[in-house]
């Protein structure tokens, strides 16, 4: 029968990283990006007396520049000290999964406490940039070599509680009663040498359990854990946690065994196969003297079957057998062709041999699995295990097999983690509970400078401080190394096994490593909530330009790095102009053409693609190189100038009659949308004149018909007819967008008009900056400077806590104050010119469940993501095109037309 602790040997270099670490002196570790900071001897960890609880509430998958395949795993919220190891120790391999501690930054203040209160938000802090509270990291070493992976435990005292060794006394006694977590055959081989070695007890875990319980974990709590892989194409698959069970798991280690799960710690090994990883590495060692199953993977990809395979076409003089459905390139027999021809094994390639024998197994499995997958009833099949490898070529005839026998009723699917699910099983049995609790939206994906180069996978020490990675880029930069696709489009062969033809994805220059998805820095962020007011979340996406056309996609690659030199003039400016400042500026250049390279490659490469992902990733790498607020001086003179308008323009609008004055208000929220430093026209306008001029100027475009032009809906909403008046809105919620005019003269009017009319407001701002995005923490004090010219804004200001100090000061007899509808301010939980409805913050998921109004301004807000958005309330979204591309394709107009689409609650 199968045996699950076989798998598959690794390259042992594979851990190089890893031994190679290095403390910094000041005792914080930084690693991809990350600081951990270095616990003190003094804290004690908890043994075998009681088991420490696992926080797992909102864990998420923290890849780097070094561990891109098998990346760790974020717990941000553990608090309590844990073991900090547990293993899969199998025949071939020894899987370590390990735990490291990070900080959490968090700010606050007396404006965000008020608005807490009154939301009832209790548990939202600040984003910060990143948030980490922990994170489980993955390790694989030869079994063989079980001494390499002993030395790693003692250097880094994961035994000890991962304490930095050199604060541990030499003559400190070992602890007897230290207990580590280890599942597979080796876990009781293996006992005596830990103890001799380590001085720790060995608990052994049942295989199974573990297994079933680390699939579980990654499936509930990984957005992106599960994907398909069908002819070079990788398409990850979002679980709904309430459609998970049953399922059928498939380990493919030295042999296969296949797991039907029913639920948490629910499953039953229903079969298995003894055909499986150790089979092929064993018969392809005899066959071809590959020393590695890497080495043989490798054949694989240079290899023609049809110098080995009897087809179809061989048996049927070329023709194909369509009575029965098979074509002349099936295989009917792997290896036939052997048969009838008087050769040696040293007559045949190598690569001939590694190719049909890999799919002489991968095709068999893939065949087995789906059979007892229609023996149960089961449509979905995980398949994992060392076996797989993240092989593109192993995946796809696996991949095959599932849909051509199932007739594309069945899929496979295959996991991040193949090949610790034991492993990390063993580490959440320190406490089997608290699964339930973990939710997919707390998640947000990052992309380290590493992930566009060799797929991710380099090898050395971290990377200690900023100065070391930009010193990287550089070197790496000056030597030319090529990016390159991970699965190269080579034409298809003409053989298949089984009825399929071989997939695309085979091409000569395909490593065995090549298709490692791209996975990068999944943050936790447990303040993240879905948007309640989104009519149907599970049905939402965000994203309207599909970058699936290449035609899109090669334009807007073209549009960011046409804006590339400008935006690093702005970073550099915004640190100064020095030489440090340069050099980064220039680190952050490079990094993130190679993202955009990478990308037009493989559009795939870092999961689903949308234009709304490319600008979140270029705000990301200009944090990755320190540039927090790269148009922070530009966004100060721009308030600024807008400010010593403001009253002005407040005073014109209170002398309009109540329809030209809304009127005139929308048009003043489109005309200040001009000022966007995201566009390049609206770049090329700054130029020409001041922000004043462009205003005006942009203010005498507003007339009527707009291209999209929902205004008499929104105005008979708002005021209705003579004889009847309506009920105003309780409380709307105001996505603003850009500093400036935008924010100043156009939706503060906006909602100054609405808290005249009884409605609460709340302006919803990005937690972090992006381009000349206004964000949470700036705009309490632009409604503090326009709340001085204005009792309206001053009253609602006040009463919404937005001026903490203003209200010690409020005299009793001011009931005007008290009576006030509040003007808020909470933060969106991005910083992005879009937004991901799926993620947002604590506090405007807590602003929103009273809302009945939404106005999304802008066109990363309104128009790149969720002009088509529908939600449970009045929805008004308001921006001005300022690309030519995107008024073409989305509303077939031209640049510079405005939307005003209003969508009253179904």
């Amino acid at each position: 029968m199968a045996c699950l602790k076989e798998d598959p040997i690794l390259r042992s270099n594979d851990i190089k990283e890893d031994s190679e670490e290095t403390e910094p002196k000041d005792k914080v570790r930084e690693e991809g990006g990350v600081r951990e900071m270095v616990l003190p001897a003094g804290n004690s960890i908890h043994r075998s007396g009681s088991r420490p609880q696992l926080d797992l509430s909102g864990a998420a998958i923290q890849g780097n520049n070094f561990e891109e395949r098998h990346p760790t795993i974020l717990l941000p919220n553990q608090s309590d000290d844990i073991s900090h190891l547990a293993l899969d120790i199998g025949g071939s391999l020894i899987k370590l999964v390990y735990f490291s501690r990070h900080e959490d930054r968090s700010i606050d203040d007396k404006r965000k406490r008020s608005i807490k209160e009154r939301l009832g938000v209790t548990n939202g802090n600040r984003r910060s940039y990143p948030i980490l509270g922990g994170r489980l990291h993955f390790v694989k070493f030869e079994t063989s070599k079980i001494n390499e992976c002993l030395d790693f435990i003692n250097s880094k005292q994961l035994h000890r509680g991962g304490m930095d060794s050199r604060l541990w006394l030499s003559e400190a006694p070992p602890s007897d009663d230290v207990i580590i977590k280890a599942t597979g055959g080796g876990a009781h081989k293996f006992a005596d040498l830990f103890k001799e070695r380590l001085g720790v007890s060995i608990d052994k875990e049942d295989e199974m359990d573990c297994l079933v319980a680390g699939a579980n974990f990654l499936l509930k709590a990984i957005r992106h854990e599960a994907f398909t892989h069908m002819e070079g194409h990788k398409e990850f698959v979002q679980i709904d946690h309430n459609d998970l069970f049953p399922y059928l798991l498939v380990n493919i280690g030295s042999g296969v065994s296949m797991i039907k799960v029913d639920g948490d710690g629910k499953f039953q090994r229903v079969s298995g196969t003894n055909v499986g990883g150790g089979t092929y590495w064993g018969l392809g060692r005899l066959l071809t003297k590959c020393k590695s199953f890497d080495d043989l993977l490798e054949l694989s990809q240079r290899g023609d079957n049809r110098t080995i395979d009897m087809l179809v076409g061989d048996i049927y003089g070329g023709m194909d057998y369509s009575k029965i459905g098979l074509s002349a390139s099936t295989i009917a027999s792997s290896f036939g062709k052997t048969i009838s021809e008087n050769k040696e094994l040293e007559d045949y390639r190598p690569e001939d041999i590694s190719l049909s024998l890999l799919r002489m197994i991968s095709y068999n499995i893939g065949q087995i699995s789906y059979l007892n997958a229609l023996r149960f009833g089961l449509k979905r099949i995980f398949f994992g295990g060392f076996f797989i490898r993240g092989h593109a070529y192993t995946m796809d005839t696996i991949s095959f097999a599932v849909q051509f026998w199932s007739n594309g009723d069945a899929q496979a699917m295959f996991l991040r983690h193949e090949g610790f699910l034991g492993a990390l099983g063993a580490f959440m049995s320190y406490e089997k509970h608290g699964l339930d609790d973990l939710m997919v939206h707390q998640l947000v994906e990052r992309f380290p400078m590493g992930a566009p180069y060799i797929g991710g996978r380099i090898h050395g020490p971290p990377l200690g401080d900023l100065n070391e990675k930009i010193s990287w880029m550089e070197k790496f930069v000056q030597k030319g190394t090529e990016i390159t696709a991970p699965v190269p489009m080579a034409p298809s062969g003409t053989t298949g096994l089984g009825g399929f033809e071989v997939p695309s994805s085979k091409g000569d220059t395909l490593r065995s490593d090549a298709s490692a998805l791209n996975i990068g820095v999944l943050h936790l962020v447990p303040t993240l909530e879905v948007f309640p007011l989104l009519a149907d979340p599970k049905m939402y996406e965000p994203n309207t330009i599909d970058l699936a056309d290449p035609s899109e996609l090669e334009y807007w690659f073209t549009v960011l790095s046409e804006h590339l030199p400008d935006l690093v003039d702005k970073a550099v400016a915004s640190e100064g102009g020095t030489d440090d400042a340069k050099r980064r500026g220039d680190a952050f250049a490079r990094a993130f053409s190679a993202h955009l390279a990478r990308l037009m490659e493989e559009p795939a490469a870092y999961g689903k693609l949308g234009l709304a992902n490319l600008l979140e990733l270029r705000e990301e790498c200009l944090r990755e190189f320190h540039f927090v607020d790269a148009y922070r001086s530009i966004k100060q003179r721009e308030n600024e100038a807008s400010l010593a308008v403001l009253p002005d323009l407040l005073m014109e609008i209170d002398s309009m009659n109540e329809e030209t004055r809304l009127l005139t208000l929308i048009e003043g929220v489109l005309a200040a949308n001009i000022f966007d430093w995201g566009s390049r026209a609206c770049v090329d306008l700054y130029h020409k004149g001041t922000i004043i001029e462009i205003y005006r100027m942009s203010r005498k475009k507003m007339q009527r018909p707009w291209r999209v032009d929902d205004f008499d809906i929104f105005e008979e909403r708002m005021l209705g007819s003579e004889d009847k008046k309506p009920r105003p809105h309780k409380r709307a919620l105001l996505f603003v967008d850009n500093s400036g005019a935008d924010v100043i003269l156009g939706m503060l009017p906006l909602a100054r008009e609405l808290l005249r009319r009884g409605t609460e407001v709340v302006l919803v701002a990005n937690s972090l900056p992006a381009l000349n995005d206004v964000t949470a923490m700036e705009l309490p004090d632009i409604v503090a400077e326009a709340a001085k010219h204005c009792d309206i804004l001053r009253r609602a200001a006040e009463a919404g806590g937005l001026l903490v100090d203003a209200m010690v000061n409020i005299q009793d007899g001011s009931k005007d104050s008290l009576s006030s509808v509040p003007l808020m301010v909470v933060e969106n939980g991005c910083g992005s010119p879009c937004i991901d409805l799926r993620q947002v913050s604590s506090e405007l998921a807590a602003a929103a469940k009273e809302a009945d109004l939404i106005i999304l301004e802008g066109m990363g807000r309104a128009l790149h993501t969720n002009f088509n958005a529908r939600f449970k309330c009045d929805a008004l979204k308001l921006a001005m095109v300022k690309n030519q591309r995107l008024a073409e394709k989305l509303i077939k107009g031209n640049i510079y037309d405005c939307v005003c689409r209003y969508e009253p609650a179904p």
